[in-house]
């Protein structure tokens, strides 16, 4: 059985009061061995993007914004402009590495990992999100509704 630690925009920009404790505990999960195999998504922005257009978010657009603030090592990372993770090049990551499993943690519960949870789940993969190493930057109340909303759209046996 090969488990797949998928760590979601661990990101300077996406840390706060409400992330930063939780980066302790990636790196804890990291350590622990548990997966086989290990690999992180990095948000990059930039001034053409509807995120910057429509939402005036300016986050993740330089170099020191969009920088993983755990040691990737030789992990895989694989850079994204959407919300979700999924996309060819990870579906074929995920194939040529005989992945069964995929575990979720990192930031935004609300946004990147939702949406990745979401469309794995769409897309028939076994996809858990591990809730006590996910955040909010937005804070604990909406990580707690968004986690709720997670067992009712992909399974309570799901979320861990």
């Amino acid at each position: 059985m090969n488990k797949l630690l998928l760590i979601i925009d661990v990101q300077s920009d996406f840390i706060n009061e409400n992330t930063k404790p939780i980066v302790n505990k990636i790196i804890e999960l990291i350590d622990s061995k548990k997966y086989n195999d290990i690999a992180f998504t990095r948000f990059i922005n930039d001034k053409d993007s509807i995120w910057y257009k429509k939402l005036n978010y300016k986050g993740c657009i330089t170099a020191e914004g969009q920088k993983i603030v755990i040691d990737t090592k030789d992990y895989k990372i694989f850079d994204k402009k959407i919300y979700s993770a999924v996309n060819e090049e990870f579906e074929q990551y995920i194939k040529d590495n005989n992945i069964n499993e995929i575990y979720l943690c990192g930031f935004d519960t609300d946004a990147c990992v939702q949406k990745t949870a979401l469309d794995l789940f769409e897309k028939g993969y076994n996809v858990f999100v591990l809730k006590d190493y996910c955040m909010s930057y937005s804070g604990k109340e909406l990580h707690d509704i968004i986690v709720n909303n997670l067992k009712r759209l992909i399974g309570k046996n799901n979320i861990i």
